[in-house]
């Protein structure tokens, strides 16, 4: 069945205006993973502060086995693409690129679902999963 032009006909224009509203905004949220991949290096213990401005979005983290970390990209809908790129605190650099789903858990904070893949290690792939804190 095809959409009719009327959307308002529909109802359909309140239910969009109510999920533009819910919209994550990331702005000086803090973050941590709350499960790491096989093959990932954050942990709850990594802390993420992200930035954003209009859909550009930036963190910087630290903790656990990450010395310093920095991830730069934007958001696209419900989506957050960005590069990272960290150095452990064994000194290894590591980086690689992510594409993650954005939700907004029952108790109202942001959950971020991540997957991963590497640029070093072999270009493996992972899924780590954020918590607002």
């Amino acid at each position: 069945m095809a959409l009719p032009l009327n959307f308002k006909h529909y109802g359909l224009i309140r239910i969009f205006d109510i999920l533009v509203m819910i919209k994550p905004v990331l702005d000086k949220v803090k973050m941590n993973v709350v499960r790491t991949a096989s093959n990932g290096i954050v942990n709850e213990e990594t802390i993420f502060v992200f930035s954003q401005n209009d859909n550009f979005v930036s963190a910087s983290y630290s903790g656990g086995k990450i010395k310093q970390g920095y991830l730069v990209g934007y958001l696209d809908n419900d989506k957050l693409i960005f590069s990272f790129c960290q150095l452990q605190i064994d000194g290894k650099i590591d980086n690689g690129q992510s594409v993650c789903e954005l939700l907004i858990n029952e108790n109202g904070k942001i959950k971020l679902i991540e997957n991963f893949k590497w640029a070093s290690n072999n270009c493996e792939t992972g899924i780590n999963i954020f918590q607002e804190i």
